[in-house]
């Protein structure tokens, strides 16, 4: 794999010690980096990683400021991922942010701002864009394979209770509106993906609600429609419902077809002219995390001056305003424009 750690002997902090910020510790610690500190306002959460990962846990920011860390990894509910940012940024931290980037557009064009004037690199944590399926979709694509796109398909669905059985649903930030849950911000991964592999966003349009009898107080199923820039049509179905994970991808073009199956491990391509399938396999012994390593390994290139990020917080807004397009066209019940030269401001929210 490489060890991008030792170019660049600096202090993280993590902020959030959930299943996501101990993932985050543990894959620093595997890429070399020693030198950790972190932060939950929760004392089981800070004891457990005292005590499971042998990390510094303090009980205030103050304390961690005191340390003056390099990096801050944002790890924390949805709702608090810009505040937290904006201090870490102030303080001259280079910042990786858990997807997404905000739960709404109050303070991102001040992070922004405070980013760019302090010259932070950043990154917005999608770590889809490191499942091998959707870079060898995202290749087969640059390669022209099945021609001009004229449609894609998206779907994810999986049943809320299930995702998190050690702790009870109805106490996550998806499930609770002031942190900044719902589907449609939880799974951006797939509208995130779907812009990567397509390109900018010209309009929206959204049907979203809460249908089910879980007991949440955010949106539990949405089906978006997109248009995109270059005249593809993107459909996109996010649910907290079903009962068997599901999450796949079809691109339409007019020399063949592109699917990617995630439960499946593969992806298929249909070639008009042979009329055949071809199968892209993951690689053998593949495992999820290797998706949060290779993104983490990312980052510390990218902090090494080595690389460039692949989802900087410029980008993520970009990504963040289809989501609250979306939503919004949902609640409105209608069409929404988004001109990419306009992403960094938010007339239509």
């Amino acid at each position: 794999m490489g060890n991008p750690a030792h170019k660049t002997q600096l202090r993280f902090l993590v902020i959030g010690c959930g299943s996501i910020g101990k993932r985050h510790i543990k894959n620093l610690r595997a890429l070399g980096v020693s030198d950790i500190l972190a932060f939950d306002l929760r004392a089981d959460r800070r004891g457990d990683v005292t005590s499971t990962l042998g990390i510094c846990a303090v009980e205030n920011l103050d304390a961690a400021w005191e340390r003056r860390p390099h990096v801050a990894i944002v790890a924390a509910p949805t709702s608090l991922h810009v505040p937290l940012a904006l201090k870490s940024a102030s303080r001259q931290c280079h910042l990786f942010v858990e997807k997404p980037l905000s739960h709404d557009w109050e303070g991102v064009q001040r992070l922004l701002e405070t980013v760019k004037q302090n010259r932070l690199v950043t990154l917005v944590g999608c770590n889809m864009r490191f499942h091998p399926g959707l870079t060898a979709l995202n290749s087969l694509l640059a390669d022209r394979t099945i021609g001009n796109v004229i449609a894609a398909r998206v779907e994810v669905g999986h049943y809320l209770p299930d995702w998190h059985p050690w702790e009870d649903y109805r106490q996550s930030y998806s499930a609770r509106r002031e942190l900044g849950g719902g589907v449609i911000l939880d799974a951006i991964h797939e509208i995130d993906y779907i812009r990567w592999l397509l390109g900018e966003v010209a309009g929206a349009t959204c049907v979203a609600g809460k249908l089910s009898q879980l007991e949440i107080d955010t949106e539990d199923v949405a089906a978006i429609l997109l248009r995109f820039e270059n005249g593809v049509v993107g459909e996109i179905h996010l649910d907290y419902i079903q009962r068997a994970y599901r999450r796949t991808c079809q691109i339409i073009g007019e020399d063949g077809t592109l699917h990617w199956d995630y439960t499946a491990g593969e992806v298929r391509w249909f070639s008009a002219q042979t009329k055949q399938w071809k199968v892209y396999s993951n690689p053998d012994g593949w495992h999820p995390n290797q998706m949060y390593l290779d993104e983490m390994k990312h980052f510390l290139c990218c902090v090494a001056g080595e690389e460039e990020s692949t989802l900087d917080v410029f980008d993520a807004a970009k990504v963040l305003r289809i989501a609250l397009a979306a939503k919004e066209a949902a609640r409105q019940q209608r069409w929404i424009e988004l001109r990419s030269q306009t992403w960094n401001t938010n007339p239509i929210l």
